[in-house]
This record gives structure tokens, sequence and C-alpha cells, in this order.
């Protein structure tokens, strides 16, 4: 092997999928320290794959924001602008841990020998076509675990021991008032998977009374600004958070007391950091995308189901460093 190789790792998004790639690029920099690591990925979700410490580079792409002007000059300026990127480095491999077809489209402008997970393996078996080389990973596992059996299976180790994500927290953000606080993360991606507005409010009394957490309430959007201040308005020694980037989100999860979300990839980056976490799933399976369950993290609830606040709470209390 030469002294340095060039390697791109493809995962464009969400939040959460970017997470969960993690443990893998940690475990593949153990196995091979003289890789220098480069990630594409959505310009949203750059950060995420900034804060690992294996990352050299991120390239990034906006098919989100392009697909809805597909027929800008601008756009297409952006598009030649990123394949320039990508060929601008000799790449030894280039792996589409993604499997999706916007992924595999942009990985292949690289012009390097691409390769990923076979069709057996995916949701959208047309990806393979464009791979040179594809890899058989049971669909069946966690998308954790799929994506540490994919680079291993790539580049010739076996996988060890638990995940390890390998990123530290950032800076405690200068906003946050002293003392040890709770965060609340009620936001998610569609009211189905939400936890009732009544639960946080009896969740927070009893974290607020009980142990003395202040109480922190982040929010993406307008309409989630809105329940944010609905919960603190309810809540004792509670704060709606501002609005914070993915660096900062880092920052205030990584100093947390305690963490309690609902399905969101915050969870995931709070999971990650090793703090003390429950993470509540009311309309997906955790077994497939929940947080990875360790001594800090468990998973409560299904699709169709919805934890009570007790059996919340009580979870809370079986973490490490909540006893």
């Amino acid at each position: 092997m030469r002294a340095m190789m060039n390697v791109l790792i493809v995962r464009t998004s969400s939040m959460g999928d970017l997470i969960h790639t993690w443990p893998a690029i940690t475990e593949l920099k153990t196995h091979y320290p003289n890789l220098r690591i480069s990630w594409l990925a959505e310009e949203n979700f750059a950060d995420i794959a900034r804060l690992h410490p294996a990352v050299d580079e991120v390239i990034t792409l906006a098919w989100r924001r392009w697909r809805k002007n597909l027929l800008s000059a601008a756009t297409w300026a952006e598009i030649r602008a990123m394949r320039r990127a990508l060929r601008a480095t000799r790449w030894e491999l280039v792996v589409d841990c993604q499997g999706l077809l916007k992924s595999a489209l942009p990985a292949k402008l690289s012009c390097a020998p691409l390769t990923g997970y076979d069709r057996q393996s995916i949701r959208e078996p047309l990806a393979c076509l464009l791979y040179d080389k594809t890899h058989r990973v049971d669909w069946s596992l966690s998308a954790v675990e799929r994506c540490r059996l994919l680079l291993s299976k790539v580049f010739g180790y076996q996988p060890e021991g638990s995940p390890r994500f390998g990123v530290p927290a950032a800076a405690r953000p200068d906003w946050l008032p002293p003392g040890q606080y709770a965060v609340l993360l009620h936001a998610t991606s569609r009211a189905s998977k939400e936890w009732p507005e009544s639960h946080w409010i009896a969740l927070g009394e009893q974290l607020s009374a009980r142990h003395g957490l202040q109480l922190i309430i982040p929010w993406g959007n307008a309409a989630e600004q809105q329940r944010a201040n609905r919960l603190a308005a309810a809540m004792p020694q509670a704060m709606v958070a501002p609005r914070i980037n993915l660096i900062e989100a880092c920052g205030l999860l990584g100093h947390a007391r305690a963490v309690i979300g609902v399905d969101t990839g915050l969870c995931h980056l709070a999971n990650a950091l090793n703090v003390p976490l429950v993470a509540i799933y009311t309309d997906t399976d955790p077994s497939k995308t929940g947080v990875v369950e360790t001594a800090w993290a468990t998973n409560l609830g299904n699709i169709g189901q919805c934890p009570s606040v007790d059996v919340v709470y009580q979870a809370l209390l079986a973490r490490k460093d909540m006893q």
C-alpha cells in the first residue's frame, strides 16, 4: 500500500444516515491510518461529515436545491463545479455507502473505481449498474452495522467490538445558562413520529423538580419554534434554544446531563456523544434505524406504540451517568 491513499466516502443525506457512517469511518481509519478520507455530502449536512476527525476533506453537492431549478444555468454551473472538485483528486477508490441513484450518480462523476452494495442489499438496485464492484450485506442489519460491514468487505478486515463513533463534543455554547441541563428533542419530520406535548410537559416537570435540571428545547423551523415556545411556557426552568447550526448542536448535546428525543437526526448525534439518551419511536422500527443501544442510550416504542411518561423517565434513570 502506498504512503497515502485517497478514498472518497459517499453518503449524501440525511443527518442520521451520515452519523450512522461515523463508526465505519472510525474503524476504517484504525485499520488503515495512511488513508486520506474525503466525504461527498449534501451541503446542509456537510458539517456532520466535518465533525469526524478522520475526515480530511468534505465535497458538497446540493441535489435538494438543484432539483427545484434543474433548468437554471446557475444550477448547472454548480454541478460542473462539483464535478471538477471530484476530478481534482486521483481517487484510489470511491465507496457509495448510501446505495441510491442520488448518491451513485454523482459518485460516478469522480471517474474512479466505484464500489457499493449489491442489488440484493439496497433499496434502489439500479444504482448497482453504476458500480464497478458490489458487496452483499444483510438487509436486516441496522444502518450502522450495514455500513461497518460494507467498508470492512471493501477494504478487507473484520469489524470488531461495539461501534465507536469517534467524534468528540464541540464547545459548550456560550448562550447556555450555568449548571446542568436536559435537552428535549421534540421536533421530527412528520406528525406521526411526535410524542404528545402533554407527555413532554409531564416529563419536564419531573426532570426539573427531582433533578434540578434546566430544560433546553431546540427547534428548526417556525412550527417547531411555536411548539417549543408552548412547551417552555408550561414547564419550570425551561428555555427555548436560539437557532443553532450542527456544530453548535454537537456542543449542546455533548455537554447535556440527559437527552430525550423522538425519531430525529439529533438523537443520533447525542448517541454518538455518549450522553444519557432515551430515543422515542412511535411510527418507525428502531431495530432498523434506531440509536445504537449502549449503557448510555436506549430505544423505546415502535410502529403504533407510544411510550408513557413513566416508562421514558424510568428508562432515563437506568442510563449510565444518571444513577
